[in-house]
Protein backbone atom coordinates (compact mmCIF):
# COMPACT_ATOMS: atom_id res chain seq x y z
CA UNK A 1 0.00 0.00 0.00
CA UNK A 2 1.29 3.46 -0.89
CA UNK A 3 0.84 5.54 2.27
CA UNK A 4 1.32 9.30 2.50
CA UNK A 5 2.18 10.42 6.02
CA UNK A 6 1.31 14.10 6.42
CA UNK A 7 3.28 15.45 9.37
CA UNK A 8 6.10 12.94 8.94
CA UNK A 9 8.67 15.01 10.83
CA UNK A 10 6.55 15.21 14.00
CA UNK A 11 6.99 12.96 17.01
CA UNK A 12 4.35 10.35 16.15
CA UNK A 13 5.32 10.41 12.47
CA UNK A 14 8.97 9.78 13.23
CA UNK A 15 8.08 6.61 15.18
CA UNK A 16 5.33 5.52 12.80
CA UNK A 17 7.32 5.46 9.58
CA UNK A 18 9.65 2.59 10.66
CA UNK A 19 6.54 0.55 11.55
CA UNK A 20 5.01 1.24 8.13
CA UNK A 21 8.23 0.23 6.38
CA UNK A 22 8.46 -2.92 8.48
CA UNK A 23 4.87 -3.79 7.49
CA UNK A 24 5.85 -3.58 3.81
CA UNK A 25 4.16 -0.31 2.90
CA UNK A 26 5.59 2.14 0.38
CA UNK A 27 5.92 5.32 2.43
CA UNK A 28 5.71 8.86 1.12
CA UNK A 29 6.77 11.29 3.84
CA UNK A 30 4.97 14.61 3.64
CA UNK A 31 6.44 17.76 5.18
CA UNK A 32 6.50 21.48 4.55
CA UNK A 33 10.31 21.44 4.57
CA UNK A 34 11.44 18.17 3.02
CA UNK A 35 15.07 18.98 3.87
CA UNK A 36 14.20 18.10 7.48
CA UNK A 37 13.55 14.50 6.46
CA UNK A 38 17.31 14.04 6.23
CA UNK A 39 17.47 14.41 10.04
CA UNK A 40 15.77 11.03 10.46
CA UNK A 41 17.52 7.69 10.09
CA UNK A 42 14.77 6.48 7.78
CA UNK A 43 14.99 9.57 5.54
CA UNK A 44 16.58 7.74 2.60
CA UNK A 45 14.03 4.92 2.76
CA UNK A 46 10.97 7.02 1.95
CA UNK A 47 9.81 9.21 -0.90
CA UNK A 48 9.89 12.88 0.11
CA UNK A 49 6.72 14.86 -0.62
CA UNK A 50 6.53 18.60 -0.12
CA UNK A 51 3.14 19.59 1.25
CA UNK A 52 1.74 22.63 3.02
CA UNK A 53 -1.79 21.70 4.08
CA UNK A 54 -2.86 25.33 4.49
CA UNK A 55 -2.19 25.80 0.77
CA UNK A 56 -4.87 24.16 -1.36
CA UNK A 57 -2.69 23.81 -4.48
CA UNK A 58 0.22 22.31 -2.53
CA UNK A 59 -2.14 19.81 -0.92
CA UNK A 60 -3.75 18.84 -4.21
CA UNK A 61 -0.36 18.32 -5.86
CA UNK A 62 0.93 16.17 -3.00
CA UNK A 63 -2.12 13.90 -2.81
CA UNK A 64 -2.11 12.19 -6.18
CA UNK A 65 -4.21 9.40 -7.63
CA UNK A 66 -1.46 6.90 -6.78
CA UNK A 67 -2.02 7.49 -3.05
CA UNK A 68 -3.79 4.53 -1.47
CA UNK A 69 -4.04 5.91 2.06
CA UNK A 70 -3.17 8.97 4.11
CA UNK A 71 -2.11 9.23 7.73
CA UNK A 72 -2.91 12.76 8.91
CA UNK A 73 -0.81 13.89 11.88
CA UNK A 74 -1.05 17.67 11.62
CA UNK A 75 -2.24 19.70 14.61
CA UNK A 76 -1.91 23.40 15.25
CA UNK A 77 -1.62 24.64 18.82
CA UNK A 78 0.16 27.93 18.24
CA UNK A 79 -1.33 31.31 17.48
CA UNK A 80 -4.65 32.85 18.36
CA UNK A 81 -6.41 31.45 15.28
CA UNK A 82 -4.96 27.92 15.25
CA UNK A 83 -8.43 26.34 15.15
CA UNK A 84 -9.25 28.30 11.97
CA UNK A 85 -5.98 27.15 10.41
CA UNK A 86 -6.70 23.55 11.43
CA UNK A 87 -10.15 23.75 9.83
CA UNK A 88 -8.87 25.23 6.58
CA UNK A 89 -6.11 22.61 6.37
CA UNK A 90 -8.59 19.79 6.93
CA UNK A 91 -10.86 21.20 4.20
CA UNK A 92 -7.92 21.24 1.77
CA UNK A 93 -7.04 17.64 2.57
CA UNK A 94 -10.67 16.48 2.30
CA UNK A 95 -11.04 18.12 -1.12
CA UNK A 96 -7.78 16.57 -2.34
CA UNK A 97 -8.83 13.15 -1.01
CA UNK A 98 -12.09 13.41 -2.95
CA UNK A 99 -10.35 14.51 -6.15
CA UNK A 100 -7.71 11.77 -5.97
CA UNK A 101 -10.21 9.12 -4.82
CA UNK A 102 -8.04 8.13 -1.88
CA UNK A 103 -9.58 5.07 -0.25
CA UNK A 104 -8.61 5.58 3.38
CA UNK A 105 -7.53 8.28 5.83
CA UNK A 106 -6.25 7.66 9.35
CA UNK A 107 -6.37 10.69 11.61
CA UNK A 108 -4.83 10.88 15.09
CA UNK A 109 -6.92 13.07 17.39
CA UNK A 110 -7.41 13.50 21.12
CA UNK A 111 -9.74 11.77 23.55
CA UNK A 112 -13.04 13.68 23.51
CA UNK A 113 -14.59 13.74 27.02
CA UNK A 114 -18.30 13.06 27.34
CA UNK A 115 -19.26 16.70 27.95
CA UNK A 116 -21.06 19.33 25.88
CA UNK A 117 -18.83 20.47 23.04
CA UNK A 118 -18.76 24.05 24.30
CA UNK A 119 -17.08 22.83 27.50
CA UNK A 120 -14.12 21.33 25.64
CA UNK A 121 -10.82 23.17 25.51
CA UNK A 122 -10.16 25.00 22.25
CA UNK A 123 -7.47 22.42 21.50
CA UNK A 124 -9.94 19.51 21.71
CA UNK A 125 -12.73 21.39 19.91
CA UNK A 126 -10.34 21.95 17.04
CA UNK A 127 -9.37 18.28 16.88
CA UNK A 128 -13.02 17.24 16.89
CA UNK A 129 -13.75 19.74 14.12
CA UNK A 130 -10.94 18.33 11.97
CA UNK A 131 -12.33 14.83 12.55
CA UNK A 132 -15.74 15.97 11.30
CA UNK A 133 -14.31 17.69 8.21
CA UNK A 134 -12.20 14.69 7.19
CA UNK A 135 -15.01 12.24 7.92
CA UNK A 136 -17.26 14.07 5.45
CA UNK A 137 -14.98 12.99 2.60
CA UNK A 138 -15.89 9.86 0.57
CA UNK A 139 -12.88 7.93 1.94
CA UNK A 140 -13.11 5.56 4.89
CA UNK A 141 -11.81 7.80 7.67
CA UNK A 142 -10.60 6.09 10.84
CA UNK A 143 -9.92 8.50 13.71
CA UNK A 144 -7.75 7.33 16.59
CA UNK A 145 -8.46 9.36 19.70
CA UNK A 146 -5.55 9.31 22.14
CA UNK A 147 -4.90 11.14 25.40
CA UNK A 148 -1.27 11.43 26.54
CA UNK A 149 1.21 9.88 24.11
CA UNK A 150 4.14 8.59 26.14
CA UNK A 151 7.75 8.33 25.07
CA UNK A 152 10.94 10.29 25.45
CA UNK A 153 10.62 13.37 23.26
CA UNK A 154 6.82 13.40 23.13
CA UNK A 155 5.24 16.72 24.07
CA UNK A 156 2.92 15.23 26.72
CA UNK A 157 5.67 13.24 28.40
CA UNK A 158 8.27 16.01 28.28
CA UNK A 159 5.85 18.56 29.75
CA UNK A 160 5.16 16.27 32.69
CA UNK A 161 8.84 15.44 33.07
CA UNK A 162 10.09 19.01 32.96
CA UNK A 163 7.50 20.31 35.43
CA UNK A 164 8.08 17.39 37.82
CA UNK A 165 11.87 17.65 37.66
CA UNK A 166 12.18 21.42 37.94
CA UNK A 167 9.73 22.26 40.72
CA UNK A 168 10.93 21.64 44.31
CA UNK A 169 7.29 21.00 45.29
CA UNK A 170 4.65 19.65 42.96
CA UNK A 171 1.62 21.95 43.17
CA UNK A 172 -1.55 20.37 41.78
CA UNK A 173 -4.64 22.57 41.25
CA UNK A 174 -7.84 20.91 42.40
CA UNK A 175 -9.27 21.12 38.85
CA UNK A 176 -6.46 18.79 37.70
CA UNK A 177 -7.82 15.89 39.77
CA UNK A 178 -8.89 14.02 36.65
CA UNK A 179 -8.01 10.68 35.17
CA UNK A 180 -5.80 10.28 32.12
CA UNK A 181 -4.98 7.15 30.16
CA UNK A 182 -1.54 7.35 28.55
CA UNK A 183 -0.62 5.27 25.54
CA UNK A 184 2.96 4.42 24.56
CA UNK A 185 3.94 5.84 21.19
CA UNK A 186 4.88 2.35 19.98
CA UNK A 187 1.32 1.17 20.66
CA UNK A 188 -0.16 4.20 18.91
CA UNK A 189 2.05 3.49 15.90
CA UNK A 190 0.84 -0.12 15.82
CA UNK A 191 -2.76 1.10 16.04
CA UNK A 192 -2.23 3.38 13.05
CA UNK A 193 -0.80 0.52 11.00
CA UNK A 194 -3.80 -1.60 11.96
CA UNK A 195 -6.23 1.17 11.06
CA UNK A 196 -4.92 1.23 7.49
CA UNK A 197 -6.41 -2.18 6.79
CA UNK A 198 -9.13 -2.78 9.39
CA UNK A 199 -12.49 -3.75 7.96
CA UNK A 200 -14.50 -0.80 9.24
CA UNK A 201 -16.60 2.13 8.13
CA UNK A 202 -15.82 5.76 8.88
CA UNK A 203 -15.69 6.21 12.64
CA UNK A 204 -13.38 6.47 15.61
CA UNK A 205 -11.55 4.31 18.13
CA UNK A 206 -10.46 5.54 21.55
CA UNK A 207 -6.92 4.22 22.03
CA UNK A 208 -5.39 3.98 25.49
CA UNK A 209 -2.86 1.91 27.36
CA UNK A 210 -5.51 0.39 29.60
CA UNK A 211 -4.41 2.03 32.86
CA UNK A 212 -6.52 5.09 33.75
CA UNK A 213 -4.87 7.07 36.54
CA UNK A 214 -5.39 10.42 38.24
CA UNK A 215 -2.96 12.95 36.79
CA UNK A 216 -1.41 13.79 40.20
CA UNK A 217 -0.86 10.06 40.78
CA UNK A 218 0.77 9.79 37.37
CA UNK A 219 3.20 12.56 38.30
CA UNK A 220 3.97 10.76 41.55
CA UNK A 221 4.59 7.50 39.72
CA UNK A 222 6.93 9.30 37.34
CA UNK A 223 8.96 10.84 40.17
CA UNK A 224 9.28 7.46 41.86
CA UNK A 225 10.63 5.83 38.70
CA UNK A 226 12.88 8.82 37.96
CA UNK A 227 14.04 8.92 41.59
CA UNK A 228 13.09 12.60 41.86
CA UNK A 229 10.37 12.37 44.51
CA UNK A 230 8.74 15.66 45.45
CA UNK A 231 6.26 16.80 48.07
CA UNK A 232 2.90 17.17 46.35
CA UNK A 233 0.37 19.81 47.39
CA UNK A 234 -3.19 20.13 46.11
CA UNK A 235 -4.46 23.70 46.08
CA UNK A 236 -7.78 25.22 45.16
CA UNK A 237 -8.61 28.60 43.64
CA UNK A 238 -5.77 28.44 41.10
CA UNK A 239 -7.10 29.76 37.79
CA UNK A 240 -6.46 27.47 34.84
CA UNK A 241 -4.96 30.18 32.65
CA UNK A 242 -2.57 31.25 35.44
CA UNK A 243 -1.37 27.67 35.97
CA UNK A 244 -0.88 27.21 32.23
CA UNK A 245 1.09 30.46 32.01
CA UNK A 246 3.39 29.51 34.89
CA UNK A 247 3.94 26.05 33.37
CA UNK A 248 4.92 27.66 30.07
CA UNK A 249 7.60 29.67 31.89
CA UNK A 250 9.05 26.58 33.55
CA UNK A 251 9.02 24.17 30.61
CA UNK A 252 11.15 24.52 27.47
CA UNK A 253 8.22 23.50 25.28
CA UNK A 254 6.70 26.29 23.16
CA UNK A 255 4.32 28.33 25.32
CA UNK A 256 1.12 28.00 23.20
CA UNK A 257 1.52 24.22 23.19
CA UNK A 258 1.91 24.10 26.97
CA UNK A 259 -1.19 26.20 27.50
CA UNK A 260 -3.28 24.10 25.10
CA UNK A 261 -2.28 20.83 26.76
CA UNK A 262 -2.78 22.12 30.31
CA UNK A 263 -6.29 23.35 29.51
CA UNK A 264 -7.21 19.85 28.29
CA UNK A 265 -6.72 18.48 31.83
CA UNK A 266 -10.06 19.95 32.93
CA UNK A 267 -11.82 16.64 32.20
CA UNK A 268 -11.13 12.91 32.38
CA UNK A 269 -9.09 11.85 29.34
CA UNK A 270 -9.86 8.13 29.34
CA UNK A 271 -10.77 5.72 26.52
CA UNK A 272 -14.49 4.95 26.44
CA UNK A 273 -13.88 1.30 25.49
CA UNK A 274 -11.20 -1.16 24.40
CA UNK A 275 -12.51 -2.01 20.91
CA UNK A 276 -9.26 -0.92 19.31
CA UNK A 277 -7.27 -3.77 20.82
CA UNK A 278 -9.22 -6.50 19.06
CA UNK A 279 -9.66 -4.51 15.86
CA UNK A 280 -6.25 -2.90 15.32
CA UNK A 281 -3.66 -5.03 17.12
CA UNK A 282 -2.44 -8.44 16.01
CA UNK A 283 -3.81 -11.34 18.01
CA UNK A 284 -1.80 -11.84 21.19
CA UNK A 285 -0.17 -8.41 21.10
CA UNK A 286 0.09 -6.73 24.51
CA UNK A 287 0.30 -3.00 25.12
CA UNK A 288 3.14 -1.34 27.00
CA UNK A 289 2.27 -0.57 30.63
CA UNK A 290 2.54 2.97 31.94
CA UNK A 291 5.40 1.97 34.24
CA UNK A 292 7.34 0.31 31.41
CA UNK A 293 6.70 3.28 29.11
CA UNK A 294 8.12 5.70 31.68
CA UNK A 295 11.10 3.46 32.43
CA UNK A 296 11.95 3.04 28.76
CA UNK A 297 11.44 6.75 28.07
CA UNK A 298 13.92 7.63 30.82
CA UNK A 299 16.60 5.26 29.54
CA UNK A 300 19.35 6.97 27.60
CA UNK A 301 20.87 5.09 24.66
CA UNK A 302 24.35 6.54 24.96
CA UNK A 303 26.06 6.66 21.56
CA UNK A 304 23.37 4.40 20.13
CA UNK A 305 22.21 5.28 16.61
CA UNK A 306 18.53 6.17 16.36
CA UNK A 307 17.98 3.26 13.99
CA UNK A 308 18.61 0.72 16.75
CA UNK A 309 17.40 2.84 19.66
CA UNK A 310 14.16 2.05 21.47
CA UNK A 311 11.34 4.10 19.93
CA UNK A 312 10.30 5.07 23.47
CA UNK A 313 13.67 6.71 24.09
CA UNK A 314 14.55 10.17 22.94
CA UNK A 315 16.07 10.31 19.48
CA UNK A 316 18.65 12.75 18.17
CA UNK A 317 16.02 13.95 15.67
CA UNK A 318 13.64 15.04 18.47
CA UNK A 319 13.25 18.78 19.18
CA UNK A 320 16.03 20.48 21.12
CA UNK A 321 13.64 21.26 24.00
CA UNK A 322 13.30 17.51 24.60
CA UNK A 323 17.01 17.01 25.25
Amino acid sequence: MRVLVIGATGYVGSRLIPELLSAGHEVHAGARDIAKLADFWWGDRVAAVEIDVVDAESTRAAIGEDTDAIVYLVHGMAGENFSDVDHAAAENVARAVRAAQVARVVYVSGIIPDVPEEELSEHLRSRLDVEKVLSASPAVVITLRAAMVFGGGSTSFELMRQLADRLPVTVVPDWMQHQVEPIAVVDLARAIVGALSVDAQTGHFDVGGGEPILYPDLIERYTELADTRRLQLTLGLLPEKLVAQIASWIADIPSPTVKALMESLQHDMVAADTRWRGALLAEGDETVSTEDAITRALAEGVDTPDEVRDSLQRWSSDPEWAS
